[in-house]
């Protein structure tokens, strides 16, 4: 998200520069998604925050920035997408529109052949692992192109799998890691936020007092990254990653990057290292349609979920597709036609038995309870109470250019 804005905000002044702009590690993933374009001038782009602790070949971050990330080891993580939002830049460039998508959601999967649901976040590294177990057994060993490959091929699934969702076109995405967010963080010298209310988690390092704040490059990835001790822990955290695309818009007017070329120089160079986008995303066009962002509004709204409950053992999002669907499709004023009406063939999925639905007993990283009975094991046990949240509709958060919202 923060590579994205950062692309949108100086693309217009790295061509009027005549700054030399390439070398951007692309991907050729839409093709192998086949998700739809949009016709006309708007544009749909995914954004895709991927929490690996490894680089772009595969090889482990040095301990000291894993230290600084607080993310634990490079074991740690694997390859989920833990940020996913998708923005839709109209024609004109104005009434800018995002949704965040839950990472927990549990969706079917597309292009994932050892699994037919899942949470949405699941689908890059799993369809990642199957590729690279493929590519292995042909013989291949070369560690940069086996992740090279198999992340191609994940990053298709996840396009599709979003596509399934939320039943509009996708036209462009951009993919950054951890440490591609804290290079970029570092860059800037900071971003300032806003909390409600003080915040202390050991999981993601978070320790912020209330109020208006400065964040270096750690603090902004735990900022985000904080689930554990919210009320609606997840879903909170999107709010956190709004909130913060707010602040790195202001931080850049601050700073006059637009009029400094080499802070724009130092922007670049760390976006072509850790960024990944799209083949055939025109930058200095869209640079050119968004480059007002800054001072035009820009909606959020967290995709909706209806509960919570326990699938195969793992905490997950139940929602309705059908009503995420055209929840998006207003918005955007588009669609694709609905995955149950394509004709055979047109969208692969394998199939595997459903989930068993039984209740989440204490969901972790959830603050706020209220008391759910259970459904009674099969052993004849008496049914337990335990408690669960109940989801906070997200009715959206407005993003004023020059402001930064407040957050809990």
């Amino acid at each position: 998200m923060l590579s994205v804005v950062v692309l949108a905000l100086t693309g217009t002044i790295w061509w009027s520069t005549n700054l030399v702009v390439g070398g951007f590690n692309v991907s050729r993933a839409l093709a192998e998604a086949k998700v739809a374009k949009s016709t006309g001038g708007a544009r749909n782009i995914l954004l895709m925050g991927l929490d690996s602790r490894r680089d772009q070949n595969g090889d482990p971050l040095p301990a000291d920035v894993l230290e600084q990330l607080h993310a634990g080891t490079s074991d740690n993580g694997g390859y989920n997408t833990n940020t996913l939002i998708l923005l839709h830049v109209p024609a004109d460039g104005t009434k800018v529109t995002a949704f965040s998508i839950p990472r927990d959601d549990y969706v079917k999967l597309v292009g994932v052949k050892s699994r037919a649901q899942g949470k949405i976040k699941e689908a890059y590294g799993l369809r990642k692992a199957e590729v690279e177990d493929q590519l292995a057994a042909q013989g291949v060993s070369d560690r940069a192109e086996l992740e090279r490959r198999s992340r191609e091929s994940a990053r298709a699934a996840t396009l599709a799998t979003v596509e399934r969702l939320v039943g509009v076109p996708i036209d462009h995405f951009a993919e950054v890691s951890l440490i591609g967010f804290y290079d970029l963080a570092t860059t800037l010298g900071g971003v300032e936020v806003c909390l409600n209310n003080p915040v202390r988690d050991g999981y993601s390092g978070a320790a912020f007092p209330a109020g208006r704040q400065k964040l270096n490059a750690a603090q902004s990835l735990a900022f985000v990254r904080q689930r554990h001790g919210l009320a609606d822990g997840d879903l909170d955290r999107t709010h956190r990653q709004q909130a913060f695309i707010a602040g790195v818009m202001v931080q850049l007017q601050k700073q006059g990057v637009f009029g400094d070329v080499r802070k724009l120089q130092s922007l670049i160079a760390v976006a072509q290292k850790d960024v990944v986008v799209s083949d055939g995303w025109d930058l200095q066009q869209f640079a050119t349609q968004i480059g007002r962002i800054a001072g035009t509004d820009l909606t959020f709204t967290t995709l909706p979920v209806l509960r919570y409950e326990m699938i195969d053992e793992q905490a997950v999002n139940i929602v309705d597709p059908k009503a995420i669907r055209a929840q998006v499709q207003k918005a955007f004023g588009q669609s694709v036609p609905d995955p149950d009406e394509q004709p055979a063939g047109s969208v692969t999925t394998s199939t595997a038995p459903e989930g068993d639905g039984t209740p989440i007993p204490d969901p972790v990283g959830y603050a706020v309870p209220r008391t759910v009975a259970t459904t009674a094991p099969s052993g004849g046990a008496a049914a337990t109470t335990s408690t669960m949240p109940g989801p906070t509709p997200d009715s959206g958060t407005t993003l004023r250019g020059g402001q930064i919202p407040c957050v809990d």
